[in-house]
């Protein structure tokens, strides 16, 4: 499996399940450029990977999961902001896709099913292809999850991958890896709503949040080819369940051995701030920025405006106003430079410091920024209601 949370903190909830094959030289190089963060390399390995093994399921996996988290880099979706606070599941913001990059993810997924069927009709104890074609349901789920918006469609296919995956592990139990899909299903069902969970094909499935996390930590703890990915999923979790002292260790592991994924240090300082440790969350971002502006060659990718904003999100929330109002506005200043879900929150997050500040012409100004750069986001719409209702603190219980 490989989902990055980066590369897969949208992702937590339906995942996909790739292996990572270390003996092949061309799969694990496409893989380190995955996970920092340099898609576009990715595919190329993966598209030169599906020349040289046209009948492996996989290696049309590989080549689907690519494209679809380069759509979810490039929208911003890989954040764990999307997928903790009062953003529950099913309003995650839609990702979007070229025709030509949804005809290619279509193909691939299509065509790794069809092999893998087909393996199956000859052979249904096939493990390697009950795994390949359990990971097709998974890449599927995420794609019609956060690009089609089919919900029915994707809890469908993720229930498949699980009785697939679950198949897997009947015939040898000793498939640890095979196990991430039956954790992360236990977690997103018992996530869900009750009306979501008595779905037809839910039937049987009725989902349990702790035992899901005990299954991906397991995974993560003695698992071979998901435990990488397993640990990302895990700092997702953990921050959604309002844990983020336990996805430290995890997140500065993570950031030694991906030195060019700049989310992870980015979460990290969002980790910080749930715990209320400013300061070390600030500290996480002035590092970076200081690797950026040194010329760090791992860090081209990175526009400074995006630390910008992150800086500033945490200063908000530290009600650190003067600041937090300096760094918003150097970051909206090259917007046009910001993926849709950051831009949107940018523009959004000026106009209520403005309106902390007492300033509701400003303020207003920038909600409508926030409405023309992203209309259809759930920002844009919180950004109407304050246009005529100017932000105000919620005043704490008690």
């Amino acid at each position: 499996m490989r989902s990055a949370v980066l590369a897969c903190w949208g992702a937590a909830l339906v995942a996909s399940w790739l292996p990572l094959c270390a003996e092949e030289p061309l799969v694990s190089k496409a893989y380190t450029e995955f996970y920092n963060l340099q898609y576009d390399r990715a595919i190329a390995g993966f598209t030169e990977l599906v020349k040289e093994q046209p009948q492996d399921p996989a290696a049309y996996n590989h080549l689907a999961q690519a494209i679809l988290y380069r759509d979810m880099f490039r929208a911003g979706a890989l954040e764990s902001e999307l997928v903790t606070g009062n953003n529950p599941f099913l309003r995650r913001p839609k990702v979007d896709a070229s025709p030509e990059d949804q005809r290619r993810f279509d193909q691939s997924i299509g065509t790794a099913i069809r092999i893998a069927t087909d393996r199956l009709a000859r052979n249904p104890r096939d493990i390697g292809a009950l795994y390949a074609r359990g990971v097709s349901y998974g890449l599927r789920a995420n794609y019609n999850f956060l690009v089609r918006k089919a919900w029915r469609d994707a809890l469908r296919d993720a229930t498949s991958a699980r009785k697939d995956h679950n198949a897997v592990t009947e015939i040898d139990p000793n498939f640890i890896d095979a196990r991430m899909v039956q954790g992360l299903h236990d977690y997103l069902v018992g996530s869900l709503p009750f009306t979501w969970r008595v779905l037809g094909f839910l039937v049987g499935f009725r989902g349990d949040k702790e035992e899901g996390i005990r299954t991906v930590e397991m995974v993560a703890q003695k698992g071979d080819i998901n435990k990488i990915d397993a640990e990302i999923l895990l700092c997702a979790i953990y921050r959604r369940e309002k844990q983020p002292q336990r996805a430290i260790p995890l997140l500065k592991s993570l950031v030694a051995r991906f030195p060019g994924n700049y989310l992870l240090p980015m979460e990290m300082a969002q980790m910080y701030g749930d715990m209320g440790e400013k300061d070390k969350a600030l500290a996480a971002l002035d590092s970076l920025e200081k690797l950026k502006e040194s010329g760090d060659p791992d860090l081209a990718g990175l526009k400074i405006e995006k630390v910008l904003f992150a800086k500033g999100n945490i200063r908000f929330w530290f009600n650190d106003l003067d600041q937090a109002l300096a760094d918003m506005r150097a970051a909206t200043r090259s917007a046009e430079d910001l993926d849709l879900n950051t831009g949107v929150l940018a523009w959004m997050r000026l106009g209520q410091l403005y309106d902390l500040k007492g300033q509701h012409a400003a303020a207003t100004e920038a909600y409508r920024r926030a409405i023309a750069f992203a209309p259809d986001s759930d920002a844009a719409k919180e950004s109407r209601g304050y246009i005529s209702n100017p932000y105000r603190r919620k005043r704490k219980a008690g």
